[in-house]
């Protein structure tokens, strides 16, 4: 018979095995990205930089599922590095835009090994790997609304 606090217990609680994966993931990250002067939330916003280029500052939140608070110090460290610019739109000065530079674009060839070593650390087959990313993605679209 179920004991009426079961749903409390711990290992029954799907927040919790992604939670410690995530913080387990993203410790593993961190002796590659020392490598690069990054820290997660800084690669993973250079991620985007990489790939658009350009971006105002909510877009770039929306993406990373972060907040101004979280995004702007990230933004200030990352400008202080010289891999990104940010300034007010010409068109709507209440639009910041982020712009990646020439420094932050030539960063991007020194982090393209960084994926394969995380690779090494994460034992997943490829279809696990795609069905994990799935799952996921869809737990994250469900938020978005």
């Amino acid at each position: 018979m179920a004991d009426k606090y079961d749903s409390l217990r711990l290992e029954n609680q799907i927040c919790f095995p992604l939670y410690a994966v995530s913080k387990e993931i993203i410790r593993r990250y961190k002796p590659f990205l020392d490598k690069l002067d990054l820290t997660y939330t800084q690669y993973i916003t250079m991620l985007v930089m990489w790939e658009y280029k350009e971006m105002n500052v909510k877009e770039l939140g929306k993406k990373l599922f972060l907040d101004s608070g979280t995004l702007t110090p990230v933004l200030k460290k990352l400008e202080a590095k010289r891999y990104i610019t940010r300034n007010r739109s010409k068109e709507d000065e209440r639009n910041l835009i982020v712009r990646i530079t020439d420094e932050g674009k030539a960063l991007e060839d020194d982090a393209l090994l960084v994926p394969e070593e995380m690779g090494s650390c994460v034992k997943l087959s490829h279809d696990e790997s795609v069905c994990l990313y799935r799952i996921l993605y869809k737990l994250l679209g469900d938020f978005d609304g």
